[in-house]
């Protein structure tokens, strides 16, 4: 198994770090456009190895996609962040300039590669890779779920004094304020939520989820890098295991939800083939509002690459 990581930046080195702790891989490459960076990041990954007991073998190259050839998976966390008077169409269209670059190259080398987008804005850029590489769908998906999940479990940990190993749950809906969890599929052993907490204290919850990310480039200065790192893996483990995992996903429908031609979170079976399965869920009114509403922020952006691309 060969995986390869696009950016060896906070995100990109943490899940090299994970892949490799799992021992997920025989090889791990990390690429990135600055010399030096990838190839001093996984040595000091490679070498930590003999303490921690794993045997993938971590490698980092500078912008020589040969080096990835014949991978399995392809991890694209290369892009920039939105900067101080940088405008959400500057962002969309240089990070887009980004991801079709790389995927163009990941696809020469790998042809048969399943592709994992971390890129922000994270709906759109999987819509970019999914365009550029002109293969099935279900190879290119977007990683936004399993980290807006496991934000919304520690927030209900730290409200219930419970262990979030007892919370199920799935999170909708586009990476971002539109997000939608869904209180009414979410569970604690068993038990709804909602007769464990006060409907306003789980509205601040979501609320809080929701602006998770927001909230830590607040008290950073920049975005998270170990959760978003640890979802990836995960995700990365389900395809490279063939583990038949249940997780939301950022995925291209055709119908589903009764949207169309749309990259969105809904829940799936990931395996080998990548999306094994679409799930529809039974969705009540006002889910399905509030599901809506979140893909028509995501086509909105959706649009204004498409616009640039006339």
């Amino acid at each position: 198994m060969k995986i390869t990581v696009i950016g060896a930046g906070n995100v990109g080195a943490t899940c090299a770090i994970e892949i490799a702790h799992k021992e997920i891989a025989n090889e791990v490459v990390v690429l990135d456009v600055k010399k030096g960076l990838a190839e001093g990041k996984s040595l000091d990954i490679w070498q930590a190895g003999p303490i921690d007991m794993y045997d993938s073998r971590v490698i980092g190259v500078t912008d020589d996609y040969a080096r990835t050839a014949n991978s399995d998976i392809v991890v694209i966390t290369s892009g920039v962040p939105r900067k101080p008077g940088m405008s959400r169409d500057d962002l969309i269209s240089t990070n887009a300039g980004i991801v079709r670059s790389v995927t163009e190259n990941c696809v020469k080398y790998s042809p048969n590669a399943i592709i994992l987008v971390v890129a922000n804005p994270l709906d759109v850029m999987t819509y970019v890779a999914y365009l550029t590489a002109k293969i099935d769908s279900k190879k290119v998906f977007g990683m936004a779920g399993i980290l807006d999940i496991a934000r919304y479990k520690m927030f209900l940990t730290e409200a219930l004094n419970i262990s979030y190993k007892e919370i199920n749950t799935i999170i909708m809906g586009g990476h971002g304020d539109t997000m939608v969890p869904l209180p009414r599929y979410t569970t604690v052993s068993g038990i709804p939520i909602t007769e464990l907490i006060a409907k306003d204290k789980l509205d601040a919850i979501i609320e809080r989820t929701k602006k998770g990310g927001g909230e830590i480039v607040q008290l950073l200065g920049t975005s998270a890098w170990y959760a978003p790192g640890a979802a990836v893996s995960q995700m990365v483990e389900a395809v490279a295991k063939d583990q038949h995992r249940v997780f939301p996903v950022c995925a291209w429908l055709q119908g589903e939800y009764g949207l169309k031609d749309i990259y969105l979170g809904v829940p799936v079976v990931l395996g080998k083939n990548g999306i094994e399965k679409i799930i529809e869920l039974k969705l009540n009114n006002d889910e399905k509002q509030l599901v809506a509403k979140s893909a028509k922020a995501v086509r909105e952006v959706m649009d204004v690459y498409d616009k640039m691309t006339v």
